[in-house]
């Protein structure tokens, strides 16, 4: 990665997301110590002119944290602030990885209602871009948010909540980075509670014509399917009395190490490498998943370790257009010349009340489709977009997509909400970029 030399002399580094996608050379980086810290950085940049952005750990596939004016890493701003049983949440520092998070709420009994299949990211980054996992009736991990504080552009600490300055609570939650750089957030907790996993190999025809049945059997259902294949890998999960019954250290390393991490690389590498392996590559890895059935507290069900680097785009659609949007994927797959060696995956979620949630007022079902890191994913991830939009699909803030502010105004009934409390918070765009600019307009 190159350098840059900054005003005050320093050198910054080249900053690069997760995946290698995105890129961005920001004039300084700074690491605040405490909120005071982070209030002065604000402060100075918008006296030196320069724009301002707080990246995690690089989880998006979108540059909605790149910068080249300042960027701060909130790490230092992590840990537990405080639990308050009787209500029932956790105050948490925005830097807090969900991997920190999930195990220091294990250690107090307590835990997250739902969450997504990563724990890499921060709590602020998770929910700035509207992460979520699959729920029937648990929403996304900002659904799950109580309290926030931010500083805004100005260098204040706003705090927000349900009572506290609602309007910006509303929005905020899913702020995309353009409110202000979030500082602490305030979750809802519940006991800790166990968890049944059933894994289950499933045709494509069979799932998706029982799709609604699974839906509603299931407190979390989700699956995949392997392009170039009529095969799925279904996934239920149902809390339940326990006790703990995980996968043995045997069946548990073939399936979560070799076959999803290991294996997966190295085919992955080969079909890189020579696409036309990839069908038959697929048809041998859906194969090679068998039923299995084991018992965990949340975290360790619903997350899962991802270390073969791929590129992403998601789309949220009406839960009721999903089994027709991706029947036409699997034929738009089917009749080209793509070759697609990662499974799609699919997974729901309830109606909220966040302005830019993509679940936002509507039952929702997602679609992700994913290419290998390295791998040209253009003219697949076009051809899903295609799909995706055609249904009034909303993307993932946080990963590919190619739609604007014209469009997404159209896709949220909520938008204008949002873009008049960001042009009051944040007049000057201190917290602009050109992500920015094209999904929320000037």
């Amino acid at each position: 990665m190159g350098t840059a030399t900054a005003r005050n002399g320093s050198t910054a580094t080249a900053w690069r997301n997760w995946a290698g996608n995105v890129t961005a050379t920001p004039t300084r980086v700074v690491a605040p110590a405490s909120v005071g810290e982070l209030q002065e950085a604000v402060r100075r940049a918008a006296e030196d002119g320069l724009r301002v952005k707080a990246v995690g750990t690089g989880h998006s596939f979108t540059a909605a944290a790149a910068t080249d004016g300042v960027l701060v890493r909130p790490q230092a701003l992590a840990g537990i602030r405080s639990i308050d049983r009787a209500a029932g949440t956790v105050t948490v520092g925005a830097g807090t990885t969900l991997k920190d998070l999930n195990r220091a709420l294990a250690a107090q009994g307590l835990s997250l209602t739902n969450m997504g299949d990563i724990m890499e990211q921060t709590v602020s980054g998770a929910t700035s871009t509207g992460t979520h996992g699959t729920g029937r009736d648990s929403a996304s991990i900002a659904a799950q948010i109580r309290a926030m504080e931010l500083v805004t552009a100005d260098g204040s600490v706003l705090v927000c909540s349900e009572k506290e300055n609602p309007e910006v609570f509303a929005a905020a939650r899913v702020g995309i980075g353009a409110l202000g750089v979030v500082t602490a957030i305030t979750f809802a907790v519940e006991p800790l509670f166990f968890l049944t996993a059933r894994e289950e190999p499933m045709g494509f025809d069979r799932v998706t014509a029982e799709f609604e049945e699974h839906f509603t059997e299931n407190e979390h259902f989700e699956f995949y399917w392997f392009p170039h294949t009529g095969n799925c890998n279904t996934k239920r999960n149902n809390r339940s009395q326990g006790p703990a019954a995980p996968p043995g250290p045997v069946s548990g390393w073939i399936e979560d190490e070799l076959l999803s991490n290991g294996l997966f690389q190295a085919v992955n590498s080969l079909g890189r490498a020579v696409p036309a392996t990839i069908p038959s590559i697929a048809r041998v890895a859906s194969r090679a998943l068998s039923a299995r059935t084991y018992t965990d507290i949340p975290y360790k069900v619903f997350t899962s370790p991802r270390r073969v680097r791929f590129v992403e785009m998601e789309y949220a659609l009406p839960r009721e257009a999903v089994v027709e949007a991706l029947r036409e994927l699997r034929a738009t797959v089917d009749r080209s010349r793509l070759r697609i060696s990662f499974p799609v995956e699919v997974r729901t979620a309830p109606a909220d009340d966040i302005a830019l949630s993509t679940a936002s007022g509507r039952e929702t079902a997602y679609i992700a489709v994913h290419m290998y890191r390295g791998t040209p994913y253009q003219a697949y991830f076009t051809a899903a977009e295609h799909t995706f939009t055609s249904h009034g699909g909303r993307p993932h803030w946080g990963k590919v997509h190619t739609r604007d502010a014209e469009y997404l105004s159209q896709a949220y009934p909520r938008f204008g909400e949002f873009t008049a409390l960001r042009d009051r918070l944040d007049p000057d765009r201190v917290f602009g970029n050109d992500y920015l600019r094209r999904v929320l307009g000037t």
